[in-house]
């Protein structure tokens, strides 16, 4: 194995660190203020737009995809890891700011690995210009979602549409004024085959008999693009919408999730770090029972075991990246299932001593762990939940052992 990151990597790594120090940290406080003063939690602040501007300025942009097309070079998986970890401890911004956010990432991918010319021009490049968002409707309320064949929304073709009826939740994204396309994935032939019933299709927001019930609120936070409950009825979309081939959904969905699982990941590893660095300040500068808190042997203790896991789950991170690079998405799918689990519950732990170290203020609003830990433990849930990946990767284990294998 080699995690040796290439030249432009390095170069890029450089900076993004400048980009950080200069222009999103300060940026921060900026974003609360716009936020606070339209008193929308879906609000699109300016100051997102000329983070935006001096990214792209930067050649800080889609940096995610690891393949060229004609808009971008692309970056191997192993060269993006360091990137999307700086991004993550800026997490409300820096992703968004270098067109690296989800879901529009794992959109865009599909677009651009499925999608027709037809399909590109309308939605993929608005969505690689930053001038347009999207969001991914899967989940559905009324069944385990976490095995996706159990997906109920119908698909059915008539003449030269597509009819569409269901209910779908956690679709992230669809809250912002800026979203103006779902990729819904729904069954087009309930009688085919369990891993061939199911088909995607663009659907504009503005179809009618597409409904935004809700933004579903994380622990009482809402986030900025949030994560709508939406109902489809009898919304109507042409043939020319199906993305891909009819009944190759669950393929094309597994084919998204690979890449955002470790995107997550690799993000959550930044939010570790800045997690421990603020904990590492609070401690330096606290003083209790006649002395700074970080002469207390529990929290040396806590930072040692931080700075452990983190290094830990990042060595894994570059080996499932690294695969992907070498080996496909589909050869490194056992080590992305083991970082999946890995990382967020790393970084929950992480962020956990990091709140206790900050005793009333960890909780509270004055500062971003309570926030974060929000984020992360959704995680746990989102782009399959810890047992699915558990599954996952036991079930290589075992086939080990089964006769005649070994």
């Amino acid at each position: 194995m080699d995690f040796a990151f290439s030249s432009r990597s390095v170069e890029l790594q450089q900076e993004l660190l400048d980009f950080m120090d200069g222009h999103v940290y300060p940026a921060e406080a900026v974003y609360r203020e716009q936020m606070e003063a339209s008193g929308d939690p879906h609000f699109h602040p300016p100051v997102v737009e000329d983070l935006k501007a001096e990214a792209r300025r930067r050649g800080l942009w889609n940096l995610f995809l690891p393949h060229r097309t004609e808009w971008t070079e692309g970056v191997a998986n192993l060269d993006y890891a360091p990137l999307a970890e700086i991004s993550g401890r800026s997490i409300e911004l820096a992703p968004e700011a270098m067109n690296c956010s989800a879901p529009d990432t794992g959109n865009m991918e599909l677009l651009a690995l499925f999608g027709t010319p037809e399909q590109k021009e309308r939605w993929l490049h608005p969505l690689l210009e930053g001038e347009i968002r999207s969001a991914f409707a899967m989940t559905e309320p009324a069944v385990a979602s976490s095995d996706a064949t159990n997906i109920a929304c119908r698909i059915e073709r008539r003449g030269d549409e597509y009819v569409i009826n269901g209910r779908k939740w956690w679709t992230s994204g669809a809250a912002s004024p800026r979203c103006k396309v779902l990729i819904l994935m729904g069954k087009t032939d309930p009688a085919a085959p369990r891993h061939l019933q199911q088909s995607m299709v663009l659907v504009p927001l503005d179809t009618p008999g597409v409904t935004v019930l809700r933004s579903l609120p994380v622990f009482g936070y809402q986030d900025r693009e949030g994560h709508a409950e939406i109902t489809f009825e009898d919304v109507r979309v042409p043939v020319t919408n199906l993305l891909g081939q009819e009944g190759a959904g669950f393929a094309m969905a597994q084919a998204r999730l690979g890449p955002g699982r470790i995107h997550h990941c690799m993000r959550c590893i930044g939010i570790a770090e800045r997690a421990l660095e603020l904990m590492c300040r609070r401690v330096s500068s606290r003083v209790a029972f006649g002395g700074p808190l970080s002469e207390q042997g529990v929290v040396r203790e806590w930072i040692a075991d931080s700075r452990i896991e983190i290094e830990q789950a990042r060595l894994l991170t570059l080996k499932a990246a690294w695969l992907m690079d070498t080996v496909g998405n589909k050869g490194a799918a056992v080590e992305v299932s083991a970082i999946k689990v890995v990382a967020p519950n790393m970084a929950l732990r992480v962020v956990d001593r990091a709140i206790q170290a900050h005793g009333g203020a960890g909780v509270s609003d004055d500062v971003p762990l309570a926030a974060m830990w929000a984020g992360l433990r959704t995680l746990r849930l989102a782009d399959g939940p810890d047992e699915v990946h558990r599954r996952q990767v036991g079930r290589r284990e075992l086939a080990r052992y089964r006769e005649g294998s070994a």
